[in-house]
């Protein structure tokens, strides 16, 4: 059986907290700004976690990285 690779794209944007959880960022933050009110883009500058519901998933194509 060959190794699991890592999913490269996923590499790029989760990172993993000291307790095992998978931290994000939010989206809807690229453009479009002048839609949105301040309270919403300050709380879209804060990361966030993984919902449980994809937390299997997403691990499974972080499979080597720390």
């Amino acid at each position: 059986m060959p190794k699991m690779k890592t999913h490269k794209g996923a590499a790029k944007r989760f990172k993993k907290t000291g307790s095992g959880k998978l931290k994000r960022a939010h989206a809807y933050t690229s453009h479009l700004f002048a839609n949105k009110s301040t309270k919403a883009k300050r709380k879209l500058r804060k990361a966030a976690m993984v919902h449980s519901g994809d937390f299997k998933r997403i691990r499974e194509m972080l499979t080597y990285k720390k």
